[in-house]
This record gives structure tokens, C-alpha cells and sequence, in this order.
């Protein structure tokens, strides 16, 4: 039987839909603040949702005793509380599906001698990323069941960025099956897109950022910060030491991932510049130049609208779709100018 055949690859694919659901449940989990309202880990039994009032008003019970229903959501009714825990379900319920998803097709593969050993040794760094995903996740959740009732924003951000990468890797490994014999091109050029992709993921990070701190509820214009100054105008000193406020402060986050998206853009630009004056480039490579383009493009238009608009759930989510297609777009243009 031959190894690594097309089973394999849409077994790898199968991954990267469900990473990709598995993101854009956890954004609207996110933006709909849900993600405390299970306050509890139970990886079987949790699997079932409450089945009946009686159940419904146990796990309120238990919700009510933890800071968010104590500071924030003491108004809330038990209705209220059903449409918080839903999201929160589906995104765990999701996060096992794929699990399973990965191990099992893994070891009928494995017995059945269907991988070789590079894609036995990948597939066992993505299992590890999975497992890895899923305690960032718990051990997000832990940091807002405490006194905060907010996940911490560095928690956050660890927990997005390993499902980005997760995804990326996943990836990765469907283009080395899919295309198995390939050439370097350009060093200086891969480098150059590399270098994108590093900016990138910073910026993922930052994004993050800005959703863990609802900083995108705060100087909801575009291009200045506030209505008729500059930008560097309405960064304040929110906290001391100075650069703290970059990483912790609302406004000095939401600046740093306004002049990242610049960058970003600024070097996807850059990018298709350069890969203009490359001779003989196959097909592929062109498409994943233009395909950056493109998604950077509608990427940073939902940015902005997102921004002016005060964060509806649904743009919120849709520019987070945007991240996670411009990373598909780097990791294939990358792979395409890879040795």
C-alpha cells in the first residue's frame, strides 16, 4: 500500500477545517464574553451539556459562585446564563472532536503502515500541539475564576497564537505530501517572506492583545486614535514603566497593533515588489504572492471597520477569519519558495 496517499492528506486537511471552525467558535466565544461561563473541566462527562432544568440550575449554581457572575453578570437570569454556556460547549465540544479526529485516523494509519517516518514524526509534533492547546485553554480559563473576572490577555494570547501555528503546521504538512518534490528559489527572498510571517504572528499576538483587554472599545476612529488628533497624540501614559503600556495598557496595545497591520502591509507590498523581478516562477508561487495581496487587503479594510464600528460580534469574527487566511497565504507562499 502506498504511503502518504491521498487518505492521509485529506485526513490532514480534514485537521486544518476543523482548527479553522475550532478559531472562529472561539472568537465569537470571545466576543460574546462566554468563555467563564463553564467553570469546571470535565473531559468526558462534560462532553454532555446540561440535560434538564434541574441541571441547568446546578450549573448556574455553580457559575454564580466565581467573580464574573459575582462583579459583572448578577443580573443575569437563567436564560441569560444558557446562551453564555453554549458557545463556551460548542468550543470545548470542538476542541475533543478534534482531538479524536487526529488521534484515531493517526493510529489506524500507524498500524496499517499508511505514513512514512517524516509524516509519522510530524503527525506526532501535531498531536503534541493539540494536547499543549487544549491546557492553554484550561489554564486560560483558571486565570478568571480567581479575583479578575477576565481571562488574562498574555493567556489569551498564548492560547490563539499555538492554534495559529497549529493550523499553519497542519498545513505545512498537507503541502509536503501534496507536493513532495520541490526547489529553493531565492534565499534573500525566502527570508524576506519568513520575515513576514515572524511580523505576522506578532501581530496575531497583539490582536489578541486587544481582545483580552477590550482595547477596541476605546478610539474608534481611522486613521487618528481620537476624533481630530494624531495618533501619537492620544497614546497616554496609562501606568508606569513607559513601555508596560504596550503590552498592558488599552491604548498603547491598540497603537501597537494599528502600526503592525502598517507593517504587515508595508511588507506584503514589499514582498509582491520583489517577487516581480524573479525569473521563472511557477505557477503556485504566483498564486501565493497575489493571494497575499488580496487577503491583506480585505484583512486590513476589516480592521478598520471593525474599529469605527465598536467591535460587532460578527466583523470582530470576520477579521479574525482574515488572520487565520493571510497565515494560509504565508505558509503557502513560503512553502513554495522553500527548498
Amino acid at each position: 500500500m502506498k504511503k502518504d496517499n491521498k487518505r492521509v492528506i485529506y485526513w490532514l486537511l480534514t485537521g486544518c477545517v476543523l482548527i479553522f471552525i475550532m478559531v472562529v467558535v472561539g472568537g465569537i466565544t470571545r466576543l460574546t464574553h462566554s468563555g467563564l461561563s463553564i467553570s469546571n473541566y470535565k473531559l468526558i462527562s462534560g462532553t454532555i451539556p446540561p440535560m434538564n432544568e434541574v441541571e441547568w440550575q446546578k450549573a448556574f449554581d455553580l457559575y454564580k459562585q466565581y467573580p464574573e457572575y459575582q462583579k459583572l453578570n448578577n443580573h443575569f437570569d437563567l436564560q441569560d446564563f444558557k446562551d453564555i454556556y453554549f458557545w463556551e460547549w460548542l468550543h470545548r465540544v470542538i476542541g475533543r472532536f478534534i482531538g479524536l479526529v487526529f488521534f484515531l485516523p493517526f493510529l489506524y494509519f500507524l498500524i496499517t503502515k499508511q505514513i512514512s517516518k517524516p509524516t509519522i514524526k510530524k503527525s506526532i509534533i501535531l498531536l503534541c500541539l493539540g494536547a499543549f492547546q487544549g491546557f492553554l485553554g484550561w489554564y486560560m480559563v483558571k486565570s478568571g475564576l480567581v479575583d479578575n473576572p477576565d481571562v488574562s490577555h498574555y493567556r489569551l494570547a498564548a492560547h490563539l497564537i499555538t492554534a495559529f501555528i497549529t493550523f499553519a503546521y497542519t498545513f505545512w504538512v498537507v503541502l509536503d505530501l501534496m507536493f513532495p518534490n520541490r526547489k529553493e528559489i531565492n534565499k534573500r527572498f525566502r527570508n524576506l517572506v519568513r520575515i513576514g510571517i515572524v511580523i505576522l504572528l506578532i501581530q496575531i499576538i497583539y490582536g489578541a492583545f486587544v481582545a483580552g483587554l477590550d482595547a477596541g472599545f476605546i478610539h474608534n476612529f481611522w486613521p487618528l486614535m481620537s476624533d481630530g488628533k494624531w495618533i501619537h497624540e492620544t497614546v497616554y501614559i496609562e501606568q508606569s514603566p513607559f513601555l508596560k503600556n504596550f503590552i498592558e495598557g488599552k491604548s498603547g496595545v491598540q497603537f501597537a497593533h494599528r502600526m503592525l497591520a502598517y507593517l504587515v502591509c508595508a511588507l506584503i507590498f514589499w514582498i509582491y515588489y520583489k517577487a516581480k523581478v524573479l525569473d521563472n516562477l511557477t505557477k503556485y508561487q504566483v498564486k501565493g504572492i497575489n493571494s497575499l495581496i488580496i487577503i491583506v487587503i480585505i484583512q486590513f479594510a476589516l480592521g478598520v471597520f471593525t474599529l469605527i464600528y465598536h467591535v460587532p460580534v460578527w466583523l470582530g469574527v470576520f477579521h479574525q477569519i482574515g488572520a487565520f487566511f493571510l497565515l494560509t497565504a504565508f505558509t503557502f507562499t513560503l512553502h513554495r519558495f522553500s527548498k
